[in-house]
Formats: C-alpha cells, sequence, structure tokens
C-alpha cells in the first residue's frame, strides 16, 4: 500500500535582526516608500493605487517524493506585481522563512528596479517555503521541477521569467528551463530558453550573470566614492551574506584595494585586522556551503561584528537585518544594499542623521535583473554576446541609473532610496497616462 504525504511543519525561525519584533511587515514598508515618492512625483491616485497591489497572487502546494520513500507537501508561490512596462521578471527564492507578504514585497522591489533601469520588464517574484541545506541534490533538482510543474503557464518567456535568488543557482535554473521546455513549452522548445534567466552559458545563459548583481553593487560604489573624492585603495569592507552577491562584491572591490575584514553569514562572523583572502573564502563557501570553519579569522558575535570599524558595509544577506541597535553601532562611512530591504526605516533614519551615506537596494542590487534582461535578449534572438559586450553595457546602465537618482535627489531633497522610487513612478506613471485604463 502507497504511503499518504508525509506532512511537516514549516519552520518558525525568523529572517529579521534579532532586536526587530515578529510584527515587522516587510510589505508595508514598501509601501511605504511608495507613497513617500508618489508625493513627490504628484501620481495619479488611481496609479498608486494600483501599484500597492499585485496583479497576481499564486500559490501551489506539490507532493515531493524524498529520498527516504515518504512524501512530503511543499507550498510554492509566484507574485506577479505589475507588467505595464513588460513581462514579469524576478527571483526564485528557495529559503524556510519564506512568506507571501515578503513575496509580495520583493515583487515589488523587482518593480521599481526594473523601471528605474529603464527595462522593458515588471515585476514578480516566488519560490518556496523550506530550507535547500537540508536536502539531497535529488530531492532538490524534484523539488524544483515539480515547482515548475505545478506553475505550468504561470510563466513564460513573454508572460513571467524567473531567476535565481537565495536558496537558488544556476542549476536551479537548468532544471526549471528543462522542466518548462518538457511540459508547457512543448511545440517550439528552442523559443522557450528565456522562460528563465541566470541559467548556465552553455545552457542558454549569459557570461557576466553570476557576478551582476555584486558587479552592480560595486559600480554603485565607485560612483559614490568618485562623487565624494573618496579613495577606496586601503580601506577597509564588511560584508554580512557570502552567497553569490556579497561574495562577489567583496572580490571584485578587493582588486581596487579595498580589504575585507568582517564576514557573517547563517553560521556565525569572522573577524580578521589583516584582512580576508576573499577570492579563497568563495571558493570555501562554494564548496563547504558557508563560512563556517574557514581557518583565517577569529570568530565574533553577532554584535561585534556591526561595531567593527570599517569604511564600507554591504549587508548581502536578508531583510531588516539593520535596525536602530545595528545603525548605531556600525562605524562606516557607506552602506551598499546588496540584499533587498536590509535596513528598517528606523534604523535608516539613525544612519542618515549619523551622516552615514546609504545606497539603497533600489539600485545597489540592480545589476542582477539588468543582466539578467541581456540573457533573455541574447536567448529571444538567438546570439551570443561577449564578456566585454555585457560589462560595457551594464556599466553604463548603472551610471545612468545613478546619475537619475542624483538628479532627483537634488531637485527634491529626498533620499536617495526615496529618489528611486520617485524616477520609477515617473516612468510608470508615464505609461499609465499613455495606455489608460481598459476598457
Amino acid at each position: 500500500m502507497s504511503q499518504a504525504p508525509v506532512l511537516k511543519s514549516s519552520p518558525t525561525a525568523s529572517s529579521h535582526a534579532p532586536g526587530v519584533g515578529d510584527d515587522f511587515e516587510f510589505v508595508e514598508v514598501i509601501r511605504g516608500y511608495l507613497n513617500e515618492a508618489a508625493e513627490l512625483v504628484d501620481i495619479p491616485g488611481y496609479v498608486r493605487e494600483i501599484l500597492g497591489q499585485p496583479k497576481n497572487e499564486i500559490i501551489v502546494n506539490f507532493p515531493v517524493k524524498m529520498d527516504d520513500g515518504e512524501y512530503r507537501l511543499f507550498k510554492g508561490y509566484r507574485i506577479q506585481h505589475s507588467n505595464i512596462l513588460g513581462p514579469y521578471k524576478g527571483g526564485l527564492r528557495f529559503h524556510e522563512t519564506a512568506s507571501l507578504d515578503d513575496f509580495k514585497a520583493l515583487a515589488a522591489l523587482m518593480t521599481w528596479k526594473c523601471s528605474l533601469m529603464n527595462l522593458p520588464l515588471g515585476g514578480g517574484k516566488g519560490g518556496i517555503k523550506f530550507n535547500p541545506r537540508d536536502h539531497s541534490r535529488r530531492e532538490l533538482q524534484r523539488i524544483t521541477r515539480r515547482f515548475i510543474h505545478a506553475l505550468g503557464s504561470n510563466i513564460g518567456p513573454d508572460y513571467d521569467i524567473p531567476a535565481p535568488d537565495m536558496g537558488t543557482n544556476a542549476q536551479t535554473m537548468a532544471w526549471a528551463m528543462d522542466t518548462y521546455m518538457n511540459t508547457v513549452g512543448m511545440v517550439s522548445k528552442q523559443a522557450t530558453a528565456g522562460v528563465v534567466t541566470g541559467k548556465p552559458v552553455t545552457s542558454g545563459g549569459t557570461e557576466g550573470r553570476v557576478k551582476a548583481t555584486g558587479q552592480g553593487v560595486v559600480h554603485c560604489i565607485r560612483e559614490w566614492a568618485e562623487r565624494s573624492r573618496f579613495d577606496l585603495k586601503g580601506k577597509k569592507l564588511i560584508v554580512q551574506g557570502y552567497g553569490n552577491v556579497g561574495s562577489h562584491t567583496a572580490v571584485l572591490l578587493s582588486h581596487l584595494g579595498v580589504s575585507l575584514v568582517g564576514v557573517g553569514d547563517h553560521t556565525g562572523y569572522l573577524y580578521n585586522a589583516e584582512g580576508f583572502n576573499s577570492y579563497r573564502m568563495q571558493e570555501y563557501v562554494a564548496e563547504h556551503g558557508s563560512i563556517s570553519g574557514y581557518p583565517n579569522g577569529e570568530r565574533i558575535e553577532r554584535e561585534d561584528f556591526f561595531a567593527i570599524a570599517a569604511d564600507l558595509f554591504v549587508p548581502a544577506a536578508l531583510e531588516a537585518q539593520i535596525d536602530q541597535t545595528e545603525a548605531r553601532a556600525l562605524q562606516v562611512k557607506l552602506v551598499a544594499e546588496g540584499a533587498n530591504g536590509p535596513c528598517t526605516p528606523s534604523g535608516e533614519k539613525i544612519l542618515l542623521e549619523r551622516g552615514i551615506d546609504i545606497i539603497p537596494d533600489v539600485i545597489a542590487n540592480a545589476g542582477g535583473v539588468t543582466v539578467s534582461y541581456y540573457e533573455w535578449v541574447q536567448n529571444r534572438n538567438s546570439e551570443k554576446w561577449t564578456a566585454e559586450d555585457i560589462d560595457e553595457r551594464l556599466e553604463l546602465a548603472m551610471k545612468t541609473a545613478y546619475q537619475n537618482m542624483m538628479d532627483f535627489a537634488e531637485a527634491n531633497g529626498c533620499s536617495y532610496r526615496i529618489a528611486c522610487y520617485g524616477v520609477a513612478l515617473q516612468r510608470l506613471a508615464r505609461v499609465y497616462s499613455e495606455r489608460e485604463i481598459f476598457p
């Protein structure tokens, strides 16, 4: 007799900083930024109301057979926020704290990023609530394929285009593309290669995608440094989260003479006054899955990490990591948000009052979606661009967006974050004005 699906309880671990309560609502924080920017842009009320909610909220529950023969029921999400500028675009996150509201916030952020970067794409986000580190490679493949199958025609190269995010990578995207090609996209398989981005280069991916988000962070830091007359050579960096974004940011900054002295992830925090070899640590994390056990550093507590005397801080982990306590402890000149929503509004307020600049997530980590767009274009046109092509296009796109942010901030006397929202909203409002509302 076949066994019934095993239903395991959902994890209750919080993704917030220790001082942030469970009443923190990321989606309301994002709506607050929208409303603040809307007052400056003076967009019509109906546009603000439309953008305050996603167009579609998709939840799927699907069973997967585990290696031990038992079945487990998984909950997956896909939030489609806006497609007024083009197909929905956004990552797939596999994480134990994933929730509907968080995906709603992250999908909205993608809408602002795509608009700010002048991409013909809208905002989406999704994923599965589970810890991928608890599963074998075989289980991860089955979970991914079953999730993509469950989404079915809710995604597609001209409709909704997922990409890697926390807990997923190029291999995940290869499984996703293959599953879609062999189910929904059976008629014209090659035309469906663009159903996801962030794929391995040999399977239709693009040069430069793996480092793209970190590269975008570095472009922003260089722009800030140049405008602030701040010499990066010899400066110190701390990074929270040493996955794809954090590690590539650290490696690229090391080429500019910046030394990584503090690093942390879900397993703890390390300090080295002389500086870590960021590339070797990247290799170590790729092999071991975390910084735990890395030999060349002193293990420190979380509060000690935030008190490290440095120049630059790149939070590249989860949202709501920098609240009031962390904001008061930081001894840096710049916070460049490699993660989505790492600063709470109260934490941001303290940082700005202390004279610490913030390059917000809306622009700082937009390099990933920008190069994802380049991959999508190559897939659609059956083209292959060189790494030099990608690097040149991304640098120009990031510099242009940075200048637009600065111009808006200076003209309206607002923070860089609200300036990013303002630039994005101006474009969205123009499109709504031109197209109007059907019928």
